[in-house]
């Protein structure tokens, strides 16, 4: 016996006896008064069988008939109900699958007494069956054991969704649900069960002309989504529910509009992916979530290649770097899924990576994992991490990131972002990974900052490199992600809780943008059909206007605009009014997966890259300008605005206003 074991008392042993007998007797006084109740309906259905056949005017012979045959009847049914477990179901949990299952079970205990009513023409009368069994009198039974057993399996259910939403004296919302989908349909069934509080679906919208009219979970299809507002006017609804991905952002606006016009809330259903990457939730009003910015974006869940992902990742080592940052977690996150050998997450902020270990500790369910305070740069450490570890999968998330903070360090970027990745890069080569994964930004494309020309340097870098390497070198480019660190979506959070005013550079500066979880699962999609060498693209959908962004954001919180305020602040130095996912140099060729492509057109040699590294090295340590003007001299796509501070004064107060004079000239920098 181990120290920790606790022995078996004898009162122990007597406790556990007594509640197993306990749990025995209620079990066993549950399924007696089960089958009780079921004989009583078999006797009903026998009798009701016979009144029918006898268009109900009951005479000797019927009841001669009834008698000679109800204990045979009795005896087989129960029998055959009991044998398939019909005493244990519970009256009020009937769904389509019961009742399957409860017509199959009727159905073999009528064969059962057809087989022996052959029987007895066979060997003769049976002890209590004197008399044959009618076949039209067995069909009746069949129907009527259906109709009685099931309907008072299905009453209390039938009882509490239609009826109690209209006598409760509790809380009864009225509920309008967008997209006759699965999920709306999955919602409105739990609805109209839910307790407290109490739903009355009013109706479905939805697109689909097919659709009009017609009925789902006993619910009408009213109308289309822009039907939304004659739907308010003619009936009141507390809350409209949108399945998430289901209505574009224009129609979304309106709806949000409309509703608040009527006093109605606007709540989102997620996804059924989102159900499923939640842990198989159901779709029931607790998962029912406020409108979010990425709602009105309408990103489409992401399909991925399973089994693709799973041969790469299964039983192997992931490295992944700047683990504790918003792309970099969430790649960890969804690694996870794939139950690899081990995961290294390599982040040198260590609140950041104290954080995201607890979070993936929570979902690691039992994946080994290293969480290494660590620094790319430390060229001994990150040895010894590839030493100690040898990783088959590395992504290289760590970077500098934030434009207008490298505008002012520059030295950083170029420090990180260049010789950062380069060392990750050799090192892989040198320890046979066998693919490794470079995170890129749309802002290396005619790059109008530091960052963005550090960005251009790695992809030249990595993508030259993987020209002579056995390790499978690939670059993933995007765009913004929506709420990562730093980024425009918890600045202007912020600000509206302080009560405004929002800050935006440039009425016209546009951005694109993808949620986190989408450019994660995309960036390890890419990953895994890369052959080497080449520069994937995601799909990024169209452009945002940020002042947009802004605008709904106010509009999500409860505020207007008037109340909160918009300002432009003038352009931030390497700031450009709209990014470019490629240049015109490159071109775009499709992949298989619908949301990743690959950019082909230029092609870097090794040995130009590396003479341009030798030129690099003297430069962090000069100073800003003289760094900028030492990248226009070697990375002719570069374009520095060159500024040290803000371009332009606020120009806008609390009720907007007329931005300065900002063109694209100075964006680029001339």
């Amino acid at each position: 016996m181990s120290p920790d074991s606790t022995p078996v008392t004898p009162a122990s042993h007597r406790a556990r006896e007594m509640w197993l007998r306990s749990r025995a007797s209620w079990f066993g006084g549950r399924m007696a008064t089960m089958a009780a109740a079921h004989v009583g309906l078999f006797l009903v259905a026998w009798f009701v069988s016979f009144c029918t056949r006898w268009d109900f005017q009951p005479d000797a012979r019927m009841l001669g008939m009834f008698r000679g045959t109800v204990v045979w009847v009795v005896i087989v049914k129960t029998i055959v109900f009991l044998i398939h477990g019909q005493f244990r179901w519970l009256f009020g949990r009937l769904s389509f699958a019961d009742l399957g299952r409860l017509a199959f079970t009727t159905t073999l205990a009528t064969l059962a007494l057809v087989a022996i009513d052959v029987c007895r023409d066979s060997v003769g009368d049976l002890p209590g069956l004197r008399q044959r069994l009618s076949r039209s009198v067995l069909v009746i039974d069949w129907a009527a054991t259906m109709f009685l057993i099931g309907g008072l399996r299905a009453l209390p259910r039938t009882i509490r969704e239609v009826f109690r939403p209209w006598i409760t004296t509790g809380d009864v919302r009225s509920a309008l649900i967008v997209g006759a989908t699965e999920t709306g349909e999955l919602l409105a069934r739990n609805l109209v069960a839910n307790q407290s509080p109490s739903y009355i679906v009013v109706g479905f919208l939805d697109d689909n002309a097919l659709l009009r009219g017609s009925r789902i979970a006993g619910i009408r299809v009213l109308g289309g989504v822009g039907d939304a507002l004659t739907v308010l006017r003619q009936r009141p609804v507390d809350e409209i529910l949108v399945t998430a991905g289901e209505i574009s952002r224009p129609v979304f606006r309106r709806l949000l509009s409309d509703a608040a016009e009527f006093g109605a809330s606007v709540k989102v259903i997620p996804s059924m992916g989102e159900l499923l990457a939640a842990g198989g939730a159901v779709a029931s009003p607790s998962v029912l979530r406020p409108v979010e910015i990425r709602d009105l974006l309408r990103r489409e869940p992401v399909v991925l290649d399973d089994s693709a992902i799973e041969e790469m990742v299964r039983d192997r080592v992931v490295l992944v770097t700047g683990g504790g940052g918003s792309i970099g977690s969430e790649i960890c996150r969804q690694i996870l899924r794939y139950r690899p050998r081990r995961l290294v997450v390599v982040e040198r902020a260590e609140n950041a990576l104290f954080d995201v270990g607890n979070d993936l500790q929570s979902l690691g369910a039992g994946v080994p994992m290293e969480l290494a305070l660590a620094d790319i740069l430390d060229e001994s450490r990150m040895r010894c991490m590839f030493e100690t570890h040898r990783p088959d999968l590395v992504f290289h998330a760590a970077a500098h990131k934030h434009v207008s903070m490298l505008e002012h360090n520059p030295g950083e970027a170029i420090t990180n972002n260049c010789f950062g990745t380069r060392l990750l890069a050799e090192l892989a080569e040198e320890y046979a990974v066998g693919r490794f994964v470079a995170i890129s930004t749309d802002k290396a494309v005619n790059p109008s900052s530091v960052m963005g020309c550090s960005k251009l340097i790695a992809e030249r870098f990595v993508q030259a490199f993987a020209a002579t390497a056995r390790t499978k070198f690939v670059v993933v480019r995007f765009g913004n992600v929506l709420g990562s660190n730093g980024s425009v979506v918890p600045k202007f959070r912020e600000q509206i809780l302080r009560g405004g005013p929002v800050t935006v550079t440039h009425p016209d500066v546009e951005r694109f943008f993808m949620t986190i979880s989408e450019a994660s699962q995309l960036v390890i999609q890419a990953a895994a059909m890369g052959k080497g060498g080449e520069i994937f693209l995601l799909d990024m959908g169209a452009a945002v206007k940020i002042v947009d962004l802004a605008r709904d954001m106010i509009s999500l919180s409860g505020s207007d605009e008037e109340e909160i305020g918009i300002e432009y602040t003038g352009l931030q130095p390497g700031e450009k009014l709209a990014e470019e996912l490629f240049s015109a140099e490159e071109s775009r060729v499709q992949t298989s997966h619908p949301k990743v492509c690959c950019i082909v057109g230029r092609t870097a040699v090794l040995e130009d890259v590396e003479r341009l590294f030798n030129q690099l090295k003297t430069l962090p340590g000069e100073l800003p300008d003289v760094i900028r003007e030492g990248l226009r001299r070697i990375v002719p796509e570069y374009r520095s605005s060159a500024l040290c501070g803000p371009e332009g004064s606020v120009v806008g107060g609390r009720k907007g206003g007329q931005p300065g004079a900002l063109t694209e000239r100075s964006a680029r920098g001339g």
